[in-house]
């Protein structure tokens, strides 16, 4: 499933161009139905799955009575596993387009066999084919918050909660980004929203995320406590050769740069650091996941590859290891060269209509979520840390007020993500009939609800799995505590579905 995010929150974007310049799903929030690897899916009709391509009206705001104007929201609706009597599940889009493959397969699919389910699944505002605005310029983009997005929630059940469906209790899904909606949801309207399933949310909004490389770390020490620092030597040896003339050449050539990386301008150092660190943790954060109908080079590649490869002494030093797991991974997703460039970030975040692809890449609208509401934007900025010090908080948010304006500011984002935490406070103690589900190499599950005590919820955590492992179909080749937790969450849909009231 938002194919850099399950994100950011969750979603990287392996293009198949030559380039490879868009980072933003993963600097923060990811989704698996991008989930940060935006690989290539398989192209399928809808009447393969006799699934329904339909639209609702959607008023632009929610919250301005006065405001009268509409657009038209995207969903896909499957009856197949429906018998009467059975509840809805509603699996919620993320920061990506919604795609036909997540009304035949998945988790979901596979719960709703079992309980005779009725399935739909709703893109989210801004995203595919979802356009509420003309085009994506800042003044339009004040329309997409989250606030907005579960209001299109409210009216879309509201409107098929009718006739033989009245009394039908709705289930909600989604992972990473759209797993936080649906816990949301579930807090916001009780009386909707009869149960949630929330996997690898991201629920303690914070600006500055250390957690993510902390757990992507202590993932990595699981294989061998030496491959964590093998890769700090590396960063260490890249940052000494950029102080020379040759030694940039050197770092331009082994990692063919689509550009001459400028020294002098510290951006684009940082944008160099974070676009390799990136590149790495991506592989952590969807390890042996069951995406086998994205990209399969990328599939093969685990922690125990790269770990295997920074340990094995006969390819050279640290940074000659560093090399070799890099060049396999542009091999996997098919670029000639990488774009370390901030100005193609800048690029890709700033264009507003419609009909680029960095656009349909969700780049420009979930940068904007991330400055003006989410935040939790990835960092490394000590010795210590798994990438050293090379990538501060300011590198995003100067991008954010590079990409939107002066105003949106590290200011404006502190105030912005504690009115979020504010507004979603109450989910952690008050709320009932979530399960969350977590992996435990998951570098997002720092900020999850990975222990919970609260009324009638639970929160799953599956020791070996990473990034919404669970939300995938499941395979025969599952480890047995993913398939378990699995069968936890039946147990639980089985005993909410029985009962009443809010």
């Amino acid at each position: 499933m938002s194919l850099i995010f399950c994100l950011l929150w969750c979603c990287l974007w392996w293009g198949s161009s030559a380039e490879f310049s868009s980072f933003t799903s993963l600097v923060g929030l990811g989704a698996p139905t991008s989930a940060f690897i935006r690989a290539r899916s398989i192209k399928m009709s809808l009447n393969q799955f006799n699934v329904e391509d339909s639209w609702i009206e959607q008023k632009l705001d929610h919250f301005n009575p006065n405001d009268k104007r509409t657009w038209k929201q995207r969903y896909h609706m499957n009856s197949e596993h429906y018998k009467k009597g059975g509840p809805i599940f509603l699996l919620i889009g993320g920061e990506e387009q919604i795609l036909l493959r997540w009304m035949s397969d998945g988790a979901m699919i596979e719960y709703a066999k079992i309980f005779n389910a009725l399935c739909f699944q709703l893109e989210h505002r801004y995203y595919g084919n979802s356009r509420p605005t003309d085009n994506l310029n800042t003044t339009n983009l004040v329309y997409l918050t989250t606030r907005q997005a579960l209001a299109d929630l409210e009216v879309f059940i509201k409107s098929k909660t009718k006739k033989n469906l009245r009394n039908a209790k709705w289930v909600v899904f989604g992972g990473s980004y759209p797993g936080s909606l649906a816990a949301w949801s579930r807090m916001k309207f009780p009386h909707l929203v009869h149960a949630a399933v929330s996997s690898s949310s991201i629920i303690n909004t914070k600006i500055d995320n250390k957690e993510y490389f902390k757990v992507a770390q202590k993932a990595l020490s699981v294989y061998n406590p030496k491959c964590s620092a093998h890769i700090r030597k590396a960063t260490e040896m890249i940052s000494d050769l950029l102080k020379t003339e040759n030694g940039t050449k050197y770092i331009e050539q082994n990692f063919k740069t689509c550009n001459h990386i400028n020294i002098n301008v510290k951006k684009d150092i940082r944008q160099l650091f974070q676009q390799l660190a990136v590149s790495f943790s991506a592989v952590i954060q969807y390890n042996r996941d069951n995406r086998y109908y994205e990209n399969i080079n990328q599939s093969f590649i685990t922690i125990i590859t790269l770990c295997d490869i920074m340990l094995n002494r006969t390819l050279g030093n640290p940074l000659d290891r560093y090399i070799v797991v890099h060049k396999i991974l542009r091999y996997a997703t098919n670029r000639r060269c990488s774009s370390y460039s901030y100005q193609s970030s800048l690029k890709s975040n700033a264009e507003i209509s419609w009909n680029k692809g960095y656009v349909a890449s969700g780049d420009r609208q979930w940068f904007y979520q991330l400055c003006t509401e989410l935040g939790n934007f990835i960092t490394s900025h000590k010795n210590n840390h798994l990438f050293g010090d090379n990538i501060p908080l300011e590198f995003f948010t100067d991008l954010c007020a590079d990409v939107f304006g002066e105003s949106f500011n590290l200011d404006a984002l502190k105030k912005a993500v504690e009115k979020t935490s504010i507004m979603y406070h109450d989910l952690k103690s008050k709320t009932s009939r979530i399960v969350y589900l977590h992996g435990s190499i998951d570098p997002w599950n720092g900020l999850g609800l990975t222990k919970l005590k609260a009324n009638n919820s639970v929160s799953i955590f599956i020791e070996g799995v990473s990034h919404c492992a669970d939300v995938y179909p499941s395979t025969s080749s599952d480890p047995p505590q993913l398939s378990k937790a699995r069968e936890t969450v039946v147990t639980y849909l089985k005993k909410w579905l029985e009962e009443n009231g809010p």
